[in-house]
């Protein structure tokens, strides 16, 4: 008798990155009324409304990476500790942001945890490369939503600086 569908660690690698978005979620609603909205921001930033449905698509394509790495190597195990392990340090970045910037209001902060999230998120997508290409190819999306997010981090923190 099989314990555990075969299906479960798609599903559950796919949704993991999912619970930290939640949480943020509870966050970021909280204060985009008052502090985000008082907040100076380019031209160029994105409706609020777009950044749900972008961070929930962007949050399943790199868990089900995620789950493809993690099955081409067998497992939990000494070969998928450096892709994993970069994977779930990136994830814990991306899921700090929110509790930095919209939490703390630290915007400067923010920039910094989003410039870390970034490189680490590249090294995942590098150290998934040679063991799965469709996993790091999922990334590409998530890797062009951080270097815009950071650009905006930088000009909302460059532009409210001044800003109490």
């Amino acid at each position: 008798m099989e314990v555990v569908p075969a299906w479960a660690p798609a599903v559950g690698f796919t949704l993991l990155p999912h619970a930290g978005g939640f949480l943020g979620g509870k966050i970021t609603k909280k204060e985009i009324p008052v502090w985000y909205k008082s907040l100076q921001k380019p031209s160029w930033c994105p409706p609020n409304w777009a950044f749900a449905p972008v961070w929930g698509t962007l949050y399943t394509s790199m868990g089900y990476g995620s789950y493809l790495v993690w099955k081409e190597l067998g497992g939990f195990n000494e070969k998928s500790v450096v892709p994993l392990g970069l994977y779930a340090g990136q994830l814990a970045l991306n899921w700090a942001w929110t509790p930095i910037f919209f939490g703390a209001h630290k915007v400067g902060w923010g920039l910094v945890t989003l410039l870390l999230t970034t490189g680490t998120a590249t090294a995942t997508t590098a150290s998934w490369y040679n063991i799965n290409k469709t996993a790091a190819y999922l990334m590409v999306p998530y890797l062009a939503w951080l270097t815009m997010a950071s650009a905006l981090n930088y000009r909302i923190w460059k532009d409210n600086r001044n800003k109490k």
